[in-house]
């Protein structure tokens, strides 16, 4: 079914169900494996750089955001990667999924910043409208 999964992550709450998701569906299939997608846009990029100090303080900082849903696919014993990737989170989970042939991406409906997704529509909704392949949108 779901070989190439996509989990969306920015480590929020809905992000963490998102990940329990994930679990169940490559559970499902031996051959499954999990990419956690971490986008950093312009605006959270610059508030974690005014907060660390160094580069290795920074990059530890967005690895302790995706940990809990590190720990529940190592615990399932789920093959997985993490990816972190620069830019607009909406666009960027797109050409990600897409370029990298993602059987399904899943996502939280909800993210960190609650402001940008009232002003500007969520990434979920923009992830669903524009990939090629199923989006599960988790709430």
């Amino acid at each position: 079914m779901f070989e190439k999964i996509l989990l969306a992550s920015d480590g929020s709450e809905f992000a963490i169900r998102a990940c329990e998701k994930a679990v169940e569906l490559a559970k499902l299939n031996e051959n499954a494996h999990v990419t956690i997608l971490y986008v950093v846009d312009g605006a959270t990029s610059k508030a974690d750089a005014t907060r660390q100090w160094n580069a290795s303080d920074l990059d530890r900082s967005r690895k302790e955001k995706l940990a809990i849903s590190e720990r529940k696919l190592k615990e399932a014993n789920v093959p997985y990667e993490i990816k972190v990737l620069h830019g607009d989170p909406g666009p960027t989970i797109v050409e990600y999924a897409d370029e990298n042939s993602s059987d399904i991406v899943i996502i939280g409906s909800r993210g960190l910043n609650s402001l940008q997704e009232m002003v500007l529509g969520s990434v979920s909704h923009k992830v669903a409208k524009r990939t090629t392949c199923p989006v599960m949108i988790v709430k």
